[in-house]
C-alpha cells in the first residue's frame, strides 16, 4: 500500500486549533493550584507504575477495581469532576464512545476498567502506555490496514472469554462542537471494530463523553486534544480551567443478530451515542432497538476481511 493510499485510510478530523477556546473563555484556578494538580497528577502517574506491575498478577475483580480506582483518582488529580450517568450491563460488552480527548481513556477506564482499543502511539506514552501494556490494550496500527481482520478477531476472542472491550469507532479526536468554523461536529462511526461484537455475539454498549465547565455552565473543548496541538498544550488547559466536569453517559445496550449488518450495527450506536439524552444517574435510557437480521439488509459475512472505512 502507497503512503497515499495509508493517508487516505487514516481517520482524518476536520478540527483544528480553532475549535478550542479563546484566551478567557474558560475560567481558571490560580496558578499555585495548577501546580497542585500537576504534582498531584504527577503522582498517580507514578502510582500508576505500581499499578501495572501489580495487575498481570491480580485476580480480575481486584485488578477491576485496582485499575478503576486509579483511573479516578487520577482525574480527579488534574482536577477534572467525573459524572456517570446510567449503569452497565453485568455480562462482558463492547463498548463504544465518541473521542474528544486524552482524558476519554481515563473517563472510561473510570468507569469500565476494560481492555481498550488503542492507536499504537499510545504505547511509547510515559506511564500510560507501560498501564495501558499492562491492561491488556489493544495497540492498533493505523499505517499497516492489512493487520485490522485479525485485531478484530482478537477482539472477538477477547469477548467469547468474558472479557469486555471499549473502542473510540471514530478513530480521532472532534471537538464535539456545535461544527463552527467549517468543522463538523462529530465523527462517524467506522464498522470494522462492531464484526467482533457480532461474532462474539456481545451486545454493543454506547457510552457518550461530554465535557463541561459549571462555572459558565455550558459544554467546552477546554479538554479537546486536537490537530497540530501537543498533549502539553492540552494538559496544561486541563489543569488550568475551573470546575471542568467529565460526564460519561451509558445508552441502553445494542444486541445485535449474529447475521447482522456491522454498517448497520455502528450507525445505529453513534446514533445512541449522538443522541442520548441526559438523565439522572443510575436511570436507565429509553431502550434502542436491536439490529435487524442480514434477510433484511446486506450481509457482511463473518471473517471477510476488513479495513477501518468498511
Amino acid at each position: 500500500m502507497t503512503a497515499g493510499a495509508r493517508d487516505l485510510w487514516r481517520p482524518f478530523s476536520g478540527c483544528d486549533d480553532d475549535c478550542l477556546p479563546a484566551a478567557g473563555e474558560v475560567p481558571t484556578v490560580p496558578v499555585v493550584h495548577r501546580v497542585l494538580r500537576l504534582v498531584a497528577a504527577s503522582g498517580m502517574l507514578l502510582a500508576g507504575v505500581g499499578v501495572a506491575v501489580l495487575l498481570p498478577v491480580l485476580p480480575a475483580r481486584e485488578r477491576q477495581a485496582v485499575l478503576r480506582g486509579w483511573a479516578r483518582g487520577t482525574v480527579r488529580a488534574f482536577g477534572v469532576r467525573l459524572v456517570i450517568k446510567g449503569r452497565l450491563p453485568r455480562r462482558r460488552a463492547l463498548l463504544v464512545a465518541n473521542h474528544i480527548s486524552w482524558l476519554d481513556i481515563l473517563a472510561v477506564l473510570a468507569v469500565a476498567p476494560t481492555r481498550m482499543v488503542a492507536k499504537r502511539e499510545i504505547r511509547s506514552w510515559p506511564v500510560v502506555g507501560l498501564l495501558a501494556a499492562a491492561a491488556g490494550t489493544v495497540f492498533v496500527d493505523r499505517s499497516r490496514p492489512r493487520a485490522l481482520p485479525a485485531t478484530v478477531r482478537r477482539l472477538a476472542d477477547t469477548l467469547h472469554a468474558g472479557r469486555s472491550v471499549a473502542v473510540f469507532p471514530e478513530g480521532t479526536t472532534w471537538c464535539a462542537g456545535d461544527g463552527a468554523d467549517g468543522c463538523r461536529p462529530e465523527g462517524g462511526f467506522r464498522p470494522a471494530m462492531f464484526q467482533a461484537a457480532i461474532d462474539a455475539g456481545s451486545p454493543v454498549v454506547p457510552l457518550r463523553l461530554t465535557y463541561r465547565c459549571t462555572a459558565t455552565g455550558s459544554s467546552t473543548t477546554a479538554a479537546a486534544f486536537l490537530g497540530a496541538d501537543t498533549l502539553l498544550r492540552s494538559v496544561a488547559r486541563v489543569v488550568a480551567a475551573r470546575d471542568l466536569v467529565v460526564s460519561v453517559t451509558i445508552a441502553s445496550a445494542l444486541h445485535p443478530a449474529r447475521d447482522a449488518d456491522r454498517r448497520l450495527l455502528a450507525r445505529a450506536a453513534e446514533s445512541a451515542v449522538h443522541l442520548v439524552p441526559v438523565v439522572p444517574t443510575r436511570t436507565r435510557l429509553r431502550p434502542v432497538p436491536t439490529i435487524a437480521p442480514a434477510g433484511s439488509v446486506p450481509q457482511v459475512p463473518a471473517g471477510r476481511d476488513l479495513d477501518l472505512a468498511a
